[in-house]
């Protein structure tokens, strides 16, 4: 019997939720008591909504205890959550923003794993730099540190200070700032007037140095930043979701088990036989260790299972996968090769299609540069996915707008399983639909599209960016029509 009164509680926390319910009803209430919140915008029926939510629940978890906690909410778009999905613009899914006291801050556009949506609402919460409090505090911010951290030692709030923290609002999510205005803080530590970039204590090698220093005064904010992103991956620093963008490519990843704490042996081992490589590429190339828990997928899609493997990217984004075990001398040989343009690119991709001459064309890995790149062809393409409830009602609208396009020969109308096909930078493919035109001029720019769904709303944009006048129906027969009466 009291095991039977128990069971509904057990059940009650076992289901538990620290992730915020909002509605249209209660939205503006609670976004607007937070100081900062992240909300996802969702559909039930979404696959990368359905794949997002563990990894949000586990976020959730963690961000609550964080000092300050940092609140993670959702909003059902098809339910109660309607009107207030229509009023932020949302038209995929998942979308997800940043409230800050109840207005909409920024589009989140971090990693979709626990450990980087932590890592990136933490770098948002609070201060972008922490004012440190005396040399213990400074000490303990070093010795805990799992990232770099950069510190501005100042004689007193002077023009570098207010550099210094222009550059931590805007790289607050890459970076971790402090700051010392002490006397005591800049004496122990000997940096007065500088900023230092201190590596974490798990990165230390004897083949660089623990910590880089600009020590220019008159340094401005462009300065700053660019000694940060130039300095802080290091020989090889450790690559994670919320940070990879500011690894400068072309660079070189090894992924293997990595934990500091458990096997800070075996991580630091794999990290120095990479870095015996990378000293003689230095400048060429960037190089980078990760942790294969948090790319499992990606390597997943790659067919990449080893201890240890090495993919490359160039400027372009293309991957290129290293086949061979890996040792030092294997890494040299694929890097050396990798330089000198020798290797074929990896691209996901469905089978070319036999038969391509319906009124959308049907686009795979292989063929996106053929198709979507053509520089003689502005193309609006479609990146979706089978199971996309957005995307099969937009299929017949999409289908007759290919009809309508279908004598004109500058202009194509095209679609991607982008579940099955990879899509290159920089055609960024977060939810779907997603939709970019791509003109003739500028495929390295392409242009998302954030217009209406019907025909006549895809039309109108067509008309109004086509590299050439796009004229259909009645008008031709116009014009041919009077050529006739002219003869």
């Amino acid at each position: 019997m009291f095991k039977l009164s128990i069971l509904p509680l057990l059940v009650g926390l076992t289901l538990a939720s620290d992730v915020l319910e909002l509605s249209d009803e209660n939205f503006k209430n609670i976004v607007t008591d937070k100081e900062i919140i992240l909300v996802e915008f969702f559909a039930p029926w979404c696959g990368h909504c359905k794949r997002l939510a563990p990894e949000y629940e586990k976020a959730a978890t963690a961000l609550k205890s964080n000092d300050p906690p940092v609140p993670l909410a959702k909003v059902d778009c098809t339910e109660a959550g309607k009107d207030t999905c229509g009023k932020y613009g949302v038209s995929g899914y998942p979308t997800l923003k940043i409230f800050r006291s109840g207005e909409m801050s920024q589009d989140y556009d971090g990693p979709r794993d626990a450990g980087g949506i932590v890592s990136y609402m933490k770098n948002n919460a609070g201060p972008s730099s922490i004012t440190l409090k005396d040399t213990d505090h400074l000490r303990t911010k070093l010795d805990t540190s799992s990232n770099v951290l950069i510190v501005g030692f100042f004689t007193g709030e002077n023009d570098l200070h207010k550099q210094f923290m222009k550059v931590a609002d805007q790289k607050r999510t890459d970076y971790n700032f402090a700051h010392s205005t002490d006397t005591e803080i800049n004496k122990e530590y000997q940096h007065h007037d500088e900023i230092v970039l201190f590596r974490p204590k798990h990165m230390h090698a004897k083949f660089e140095d623990p910590k880089e220093v600009l020590s220019n005064k008159e340094a401005n904010v462009n300065q700053i930043k660019d000694f940060i992103d130039e300095k802080h991956a290091g020989l090889v620093g450790q690559m994670i979701p919320s940070n990879e963008a500011s690894f400068k490519k072309p660079v070189v990843v090894a992924y293997f088990e990595i934990d500091w704490k458990k096997n800070p042996k075996g991580s630091r081992y794999w990290r120095n036989r990479v870095a015996r490589v990378a000293k003689k590429h230095v400048g060429d190339i960037t190089f980078a260790i990760a942790n294969k828990e948090d790319y499992s997928r990606q390597l997943n899609d790659w067919s990449l299972q080893d201890e240890i493997n090495i993919v490359a990217r160039n400027t372009k984004g293309q991957v290129y996968k290293m086949n061979e075990k890996f040792s030092v001398d294997t890494l040299q040989k694929f890097v050396n090769e990798f330089k000198e343009g020798k290797l074929k690119a990896y691209i996901k991709s469905e089978p070319v299609p036999e038969s391509n001459d319906g009124p959308v064309k049907v686009v795979v890995g292989e063929t996106f540069d053929q198709i979507v790149n053509d520089p003689s062809k502005d193309v609006l393409i479609e990146f979706y996915a089978p199971w996309c409830g957005h995307c099969k009602s937009l299929e017949p609208k999409y289908t007759e707008l290919g009809e309508k396009l279908s004598g004109v020969k500058d202009v194509v109308i095209a679609k991607m399983d982008a579940t099955a096909n990879d899509s290159p930078p920089p055609f960024d493919v977060q939810g779907f639909p997603t939709i970019y035109w791509a003109p003739m001029g500028n495929k390295v720019n392409p242009k998302k599209y954030q217009g209406g769904r019907e025909v006549a709303d895809f039309f109108e944009f067509i008309q109004r960016e086509a590299t050439n006048p796009v004229e259909i129906g009645e008008k031709k027969k116009k014009k041919r029509k009077k050529a006739k009466t002219d003869l």
